[in-house]
C-alpha cells in the first residue's frame, strides 16, 4: 500500500513539474514525406503535441532522431 501511495505522489509531482515548465516527453515518432520529414509526438501535462522536423540520417541538415524532451508553446509560469 505504501508503494502505491508513493508512486501516486511521484506521478503527481512529475505531472505538476510538466504543467509548470511546459515540457513534454517523447511518446512516439515516425518518418513522413518519403523520409524527408520527422513527426514527433510529445505527452505534456495538458495534451499530446505533434512537432514536425526535417529529417536526415546524418543530422547535418535536420534531426536524425526526435529530442526526448520538448517545451511546448503554452507555459504556465514564465518567471
Amino acid at each position: 500500500m505504501k508503494v502505491m501511495i508513493r508512486g501516486a505522489i511521484v506521478l503527481g509531482l512529475v505531472w505538476l513539474a510538466m504543467l509548470i515548465s511546459g515540457y513534454g516527453v517523447l511518446i512516439g515518432s515516425s518518418e513522413n514525406v518519403a523520409g524527408l520529414g520527422l513527426q514527433c509526438k510529445y505527452l505534456t501535462a495538458r495534451q499530446v503535441v505533434t512537432a514536425q522536423y526535417i529529417h536526415s540520417d546524418s543530422g547535418v541538415i535536420g534531426l536524425s532522431d526526435c529530442p526526448i524532451l520538448r517545451q511546448s508553446e503554452k507555459v504556465i509560469d514564465h518567471g
